[in-house]
């Protein structure tokens, strides 16, 4: 009877890196994860909160999504891929009798980089059909100016740190008084090529 060869340990065989997020966001350590070779690293995706890298528990309803882009030793550098807003915050900012407005823009930063922005708006009542259509052109101006005007990192930062929501709930309330306005996700499509 022959003897069963041994089974190689994969685990064994893989090292632990250190996933660290943008500069954006402070080039915090977000986590570790197992790869057998760096190059398998390259392009894996890692979910956090904002308030695991800010410390401050009002952020915990917005998740980014980091995709690493490069290895040095046992480092693993990521850059932004994205942010949402929690289901349960977002169901919780639906009143009965009031409306929902959203948004979807596509846009391009000073630097060339293109995002997919998801704004979202919700006023005190009810809105007509045409105030609705107002804050969405309102929403597009706002995005589109800033898009123009800022690089990607200080770009993403408004989005997710709320001064994009507020400048919108600003202008908007103008049109329609609003509870409020927020940038519920957003997606990164293209980055520039070098």
């Amino acid at each position: 009877m022959s003897r069963p060869s041994r089974v190689r340990d994969k685990w064994r065989e893989k090292r632990w890196y250190t996933m660290v997020a943008p500069s954006a966001f402070g080039n915090v350590e977000i986590g570790g994860t197992p790869a057998a070779n760096p190059k398998y690293l390259v392009g894996r995706k890692v979910e956090t909160t904002l308030y695991a890298i800010s410390g401050d528990f009002n952020q915990i309803h917005i998740k980014l999504y980091f995709q690493v882009n490069e290895v040095k030793g046992d480092k693993a550098y990521t850059h932004f891929a994205g942010h949402d807003f929690t289901r349960d915050y977002l169901r919780s900012l639906i009143r009965r009798g009031s409306s929902r407005i959203d948004g979807i823009f596509n846009i391009t930063t000073k630097d060339d980089y293109m995002i997919r922005i998801y704004a979202i708006a919700f006023p005190v009542r009810r809105a007509k059909t045409t105030q609705q259509s107002a804050i969405r052109e309102i929403m597009e101006k706002v995005i589109t100016r800033r898009a123009k005007r800022l690089n990607f990192d200080a770009f993403i930062q408004e989005c997710v740190l709320g001064k994009m929501g507020s400048d919108i709930y600003n202008k908007a309330k103008a049109i329609f008084p609003l509870r409020k306005s927020e940038i519920r996700k957003s997606k990164l499509l293209a980055q520039p090529t070098a």
